[in-house]
């Protein structure tokens, strides 16, 4: 694939490079911030990562999607490619000969099996068999199993050894880990997550042959990639703006991934490159704080909310309208809980599940199938779960449908539920389901976790349960479909759906490009721009 390196199109705004570590398709904040820029007149590429390695390009409304092979060989680490001695040191080395034997083995015993079945039925057909040759194959047969024996046994040392030193948090990994932090700070990701360079070494030249005006670096891995394109430009004369977008507060990943070396790695990595932004951008208000207090940022971040379009993109307007309740085969007078997205354990989608028995009538639709996928291990435990309690017939797992569809989709059901546990990225979320759900005028039925439970006792949009507390997510789903209306109502407010479209959003966006911009005199935009607003929540 050739990339065109030439400057941006006189009849641009400029040209805007923008950045994710993932195929673009599945995530709608980067494709609708694409389209919407490239709608306002900038220039719009977005590099993303392509699967399988092969590389596409494809048209996102005016914006142009490239998809680059991300080559990732600093993914495995240095011990990956030698035998753990100590905990097998009769473990196969990790080059691939141990699955060779295993299969090799194999083969030996199903060409056994056959030669077997042969003398078997000689011996039917009255055709005389020698002795020696059933000896013969006994004692084959006698090798094949202690041969299989020790080659499973060898492989299990290897697997063993591997699976202890995967999550790197073992004393020697541990003092490793202190080690390159003590000597090299912030700049200790280099030796302690190096794969993070191959995302450098795929985006890097790509980046520099477009010479953007400006780059709009998604998330913590492409940050860095960002900066240091940015960096290259600016050492080359060219005055490029870059803008990071923090979807999450990378520190508030799941702990259990702080005890290893990833997330510090990734921490530091975070903390090396985020000064170099000349502006950041986060998805609400409670992150944006944060992200203040964590980098020392100058000003806060403006916020640009996971909100859905008001209006379907014109290449969506001929898509078929889809039936919740008809996939679901179920009618208008029963009571239907819905709940769209993903499926894990962390996403405590298990208790509407564990609820269901105390709510006689009520179906559950899950909008969580992935494109091309009839169920996940965290689908099919819910699966299992709904048998064992007798509600299996009253829950419906669904594909997903496109973001542009989601919110008229689920208007069908009755009240939707947002059931996160307690962790420290969802204490400030406002994700894109929240706002969709509101988008579909349902009420909403949240956990306690911080930020969603505050919007929605302020709004009255809905009721809030204690995480993980079946009883009270009853109770909580009881009181809305008592009375489901007067939970819609508050989307009546004025000004309120209107706050919470894409199109408000974009402006935001719009806005931190225009000022940024409009701080380089070559730019064109005229200096007294002011500087963007910042967009809040209720």
């Amino acid at each position: 694939m050739g990339f065109d390196g030439a400057a941006s199109t006189p009849a641009s705004r400029g040209r805007v490079v923008m950045l994710v570590d993932n195929g673009v398709n599945g995530d709608s904040r980067v494709q609708k911030a694409a389209r919407s820029a490239a709608d306002a007149g900038w220039e719009v590429i977005l590099l993303g990562r392509a699967p399988g390695g092969q590389e596409q390009t494809w048209q996102l409304g005016r914006a142009e999607v490239r998809l680059i092979e991300v080559a990732d060989p600093l993914a495995r680490r240095r011990h990956e490619f030698r035998r753990v001695l100590r905990r097998g040191p009769l473990a196969y080395p990790p080059n691939g000969i141990a699955s060779h034997r295993a299969q090799a083995v194999r083969a030996w015993q199903t060409d056994l099996r056959l030669r077997e079945a042969e003398l078997t039925l000689a011996t039917r057909a009255g055709r005389p068999v020698p002795g020696g040759k059933r000896r013969a194959l006994a004692a084959e047969r006698l090798a094949a199993r202690v041969t299989g024996k020790w080659v499973s046994f060898r492989y299990w040392q290897l697997t063993r050894g591997q699976q202890a030193r995967r999550k790197l948090a073992g004393p020697v990994d541990r003092f490793y880990t202190w080690f390159w932090e003590a000597v090299r700070g912030d700049g200790a990701w280099r030796r302690l997550e190096p794969s993070l360079w191959d995302w450098e070494l795929a985006f890097g030249p790509v980046i520099d042959a477009l010479r953007p005006d400006l780059i709009h670096a998604n998330d913590y891995k492409m940050l860095g990639v960002g900066a240091r394109a940015t960096l290259r430009a600016r050492a080359a004369g060219r005055p490029v703006k870059l803008v990071w977008d923090a979807h999450e507060f990378l520190p508030g990943l799941n702990p259990a991934l702080s005890r290893g070396r990833w997330l510090r790695a990734q921490c530091a990595h975070e903390r090396e490159y985020a000064p170099v932004a000349d502006a950041v951008v986060t998805v609400s208000p409670s992150l944006a704080e944060l992200l203040v207090r964590e980098h020392r940022l100058p000003e806060r971040p403006a916020v640009v909310l996971n909100a859905p379009n008001a209006l379907p993109p014109r290449s969506a307007e001929s898509a078929p309208a889809l039936d919740l309740r008809a996939l679901c085969g179920v009618g208008r007078d029963v009571p239907l809980l819905a709940y769209s997205g993903a499926v894990a354990p962390v996403r405590g989608v298990d208790i509407l599940i564990e609820a269901l028995p105390g709510l006689p009538g009520v179906h559950a639709a899950l909008v969580s199938l992935p494109p091309g996928r009839s169920s996940t291990p965290s689908i099919d435990a819910l699966r299992r779960r709904a048998t064992e309690l007798g509600v299996a017939d009253r829950v419906h797992v669904l594909p997903y449908v496109s973001h542009h569809q989601v919110a008229a989709f689920l208007s069908a059901a009755d009240a939707a539920i947002s059931p996160l546990h307690h962790l420290p990225n969802h204490e400030i979320a406002l994700s894109n389901k929240f706002f969709e759900y509101s988008h579909a005028r349902l009420p909403i039925i949240v956990s306690d976790v911080r930020t969603m439970a505050e919007t929605v006792r302020e709004t009255g949009q809905g009721e809030v349960f204690r995480a993980q507390d079946v009883d009270d997510f009853v109770r909580a789903a009881r009181t809305v479909l008592a009375d489901p209306d007067r939970y819609r109502a508050a989307y009546d407010r004025p000004g309120l759906l209107e706050e919470w479209t894409w199109e408000r959003q974009a402006e935001v966006l719009d806005g931190v490009y225009t000022w940024l911009l409009a701080r380089d005199p070559s730019s064109g935009v005229p200096a007294g721009t002011p500087a963007p607003s910042v967009s809040g929540v209720g």
